[in-house]
């Protein structure tokens, strides 16, 4: 047993020892790591080791236990999807009505601007299709000669429609909406160019209408329709039903139902005899002797 004067002299002694202090400050460290490095008990009882965790596991998940103490991820999820709901309404009441002062009267286009582009935006969120430009126009509003209007759609091919007289083309080629309406735009340059080409009219040629397919629309019979005739019609029919039925109200010919349900129901039923079944017992049949 060591008294605490000898534990006091072997303490000099041994901080005399050059590497004295950084062992003591290891055991230290290692005193405090020793929690980290202890592997968890196994339970043997355990059915297919569920219980039994898998110490070279590495989880993102945090290990540390809800305390009941805050809301869910689920219920925070629900928070922020409420306050962007409330954020858009607060827009919608006070923010958008101040474009009002900024509205402008419809001006129909022009003949200059024959062109009509379509976009596409998904409210301020990226979208792969969002770069995506359409064009449409009509041939006829380029100032062009009937030939020159026909070589047009058989250069377009299938983007002509013949129900509307347009040609409609898109383009997602590039990155941004400008650079597909510019493209968009030469195109039409161009196609306007080659349809004013006197060196070829293209009579040989034939339209190919193939790509479109023509949608009958159901209408109305012309028979249907309510006019005055076929309201003098329908009121003269129905007088004749209503003096019919009064005639036979008068000479007792009329059919009713009910009356007829009632005395059928009045009349005593007479339960049928049903036949007694009687149980026959199978004969046997003699034995032939040898």
């Amino acid at each position: 047993m060591v008294e605490d004067g000898d534990q006091a002299v072997l303490e000099r002694d041994l901080a005399a020892v050059p590497d004295y202090e950084l062992g003591k400050e290891a055991s230290a460290i290692s005193e405090l790591t020793y929690p980290l490095r202890v592997l968890p008990k196994l339970n043997r009882n355990s059915f297919w080791d569920e219980d039994e965790p898998d110490p070279d596991l590495v989880s993102g998940e945090d290990t540390d236990e809800f305390k009941e103490d805050d809301m869910t991820e689920m219920a925070h999820a629900k928070l922020d999807e409420i306050r962007e709901q409330r954020a858009y309404a607060r827009i919608a009441i006070w923010e958008m009505p101040l474009l009002s002062q900024y509205a402008k009267p419809f001006v129909p286009p022009t003949a200059e601007q024959p062109l009509r582009f379509r976009y596409t935006s998904y409210m301020g969120e990226y979208h792969p299709a969002e770069k995506k430009v359409v064009v449409e126009f009509s041939p006829a509003d380029f100032g062009l000669t009937e030939g020159q209007q026909l070589k047009m759609i058989k250069l377009a091919g299938a983007r002509f429609n013949p129900a509307k007289r347009t040609i409609k083309m898109s383009s997602e080629s590039f990155e941004h909406q400008a650079q597909n309406k510019r493209y968009l735009a030469e195109t039409v340059e161009k196609l306007v160019a080659d349809a004013k080409d006197p060196t070829d009219d293209f009579a040989d040629v034939p339209l190919d209408m193939r790509h479109y397919k023509i949608k009958t629309k159901p209408k109305f019979p012309k028979e249907w329709r309510m006019s005055e005739e076929r309201m003098e019609q329908i009121k003269d029919y129905r007088n004749e039903v209503k003096r019919i039925e009064d005639y036979k109200k008068v000479t007792d010919k009329l059919i009713d139902g009910t009356v007829i349900i009632n005395k059928s129901l009045s009349k005593p039923r007479t339960p049928k005899a049903v036949p007694e079944l009687v149980a026959v017992r199978p004969q046997r049949q003699p034995r032939a002797r040898p």
